[in-house]
């Protein structure tokens, strides 16, 4: 059980560095927030609920990867490098075509309430 409270204690910690140092996961938070009272105020469904939370955790999530990989591809090298250049624009690409989907995805469930 210590062993399971230290993983936990260390999540937390690259959760806190997340917030403390990188502007897109601040942006992605928000979003959430924004998504989460609009739920509230429009009474979404369970499902709805559901859907939108995933959604959610999956570009935070993503978001998350995609940092560490950045961090992780800036101690191979702080030279420019075209292979590095592809890893970090590919994993960027990642969080951008979730965003997107969950842009579509809140259009849907959103879009009729307003």
């Amino acid at each position: 059980m210590k062993l399971f409270f230290r993983s936990v204690f260390f999540a937390l910690s690259g959760i806190l560095e997340l917030l403390r140092s990188e502007r897109n996961f601040k942006i992605h938070l928000l979003a959430l927030i924004v998504v989460i009272i609009g739920g509230l105020y429009f009474h979404i469904s369970s499902i709805e609920w559901s859907i939108v939370l995933l959604v959610s955790a999956l570009v935070i999530s993503l978001e998350a990867i995609n940092t560490a990989i950045e961090k992780l591809c800036d101690l191979y090298t702080s030279e420019p490098n075209e292979k590095i250049k592809l890893i970090k624009d590919v994993a960027a690409a990642a969080v951008l075509i979730a965003s997107i989907f969950a842009v579509v995805i809140a259009c849907f469930i959103f879009g009729k309430y307003v």
